[in-house]
């Protein structure tokens, strides 16, 4: 009887170490970076809408196993990549692919494939016109930069541009709609070439290929996507994230929004009475 226990107790804790293999032992994809199984903390230094964007310091000292988002073309950003690595983060590069801004190095090269008039609502922005001659050699140069850099992912800002009817009247944008995905799906196949992976923004169709997706969302305008699809990247593991803006109440809209997906949901929340971004799941 005594034997049969002992042998019952060794082939339990077998099946326990086991068990307990298989759960840390997270998928990766192609490049290598675990598949997200979970939500993370998610830090954004690369944009806010009312107040102020994580600094530098405060990723430094806080992000840990998380999701950072820089912008690579500030001044000395790209020095703390490795050290944001190091404390388990991924670390994704900020790019606007739908259009050209007048502050960046790369201005002048990106001009000839932008519109006349500027963006109304970022007047140092203006629109990419039409995407089959330059501007692609342009976005892949900053790629190629990016890659050396040795940053994780590539987020795709303004990946939309071309496909609101009213903004292509008014600005001109000659880029058709088929255009455009072609556009954005060549980019990430490029990314995904230097072993990064893809972040989309705002919009997940025609987008299989992308490896997650960041939805901006607001007090007056929650879950405005097509929900089916920000599902489809939860369902398929994918890192989906909501950067919500001015929020007195961060913590109800992100139980909101878990209540319309899963916990697997990644959350970030400009808070109106700290007036600076707060961070979930740390």
């Amino acid at each position: 009887m005594k034997y049969f226990l002992s042998i019952t107790l060794l082939l339990s804790i077998l099946s326990f170490s086991s068990e307990e293999n298989t759960r840390s032992a997270d998928p990766v994809d192609d490049t290598g970076i675990p598949l997200v199984s979970s939500a993370i903390p998610i830090y954004n230094q690369a944009y806010q809408e009312n107040f102020e964007a994580d600094k530098i310091s405060v990723i430094l000292n806080n992000a840990k196993n998380g999701y950072v988002l820089l912008d690579p073309f500030q001044e000395a950003v790209t020095d703390h990549v490795a050290a944001i690595q190091a404390n388990g983060n991924q670390v994704g590069a900020y790019i606007s692919i739908g259009t050209g801004e007048t502050y960046r190095d790369d201005y002048e090269q990106i001009k000839p494939y932008l519109v006349a008039a500027p963006w109304g609502e970022w007047p140092d922005e203006f629109f990419v016109k039409e995407t089959t001659t330059g501007v692609l050699e342009v976005m892949k140069a900053r790629i190629d930069k990016i890659a050396a850099w040795g940053f994780d992912w590539v987020e795709f800002d303004n990946m939309d541009w071309a496909f609101d009817d009213e903004a292509r009247t008014t600005y001109k944008i000659t880029a058709s709609k088929s255009e455009a995905i072609v556009y954005y799906q060549e980019l990430c196949a490029y990314v995904h070439s230097k072993g990064m992976k893809c972040m989309a923004k705002n919009r997940v169709e025609d987008a299989a290929d992308f490896d997650g997706v960041l939805y901006e969302s607001y007090t007056d305008e929650k879950n405005w996507w097509d929900q089916s699809g920000a599902q489809s990247f939860l369902n398929a593991g994918k890192l989906v994230i909501i950067n919500h803006y001015n929020e007195k109440s961060c913590g109800e809209v992100y139980s909101e929004y878990k209540g319309i997906y899963n916990d697997n949901l990644s959350f970030i929340c400009e808070d109106a009475t700290l007036k600076k971004y707060v961070h979930y799941n740390e």
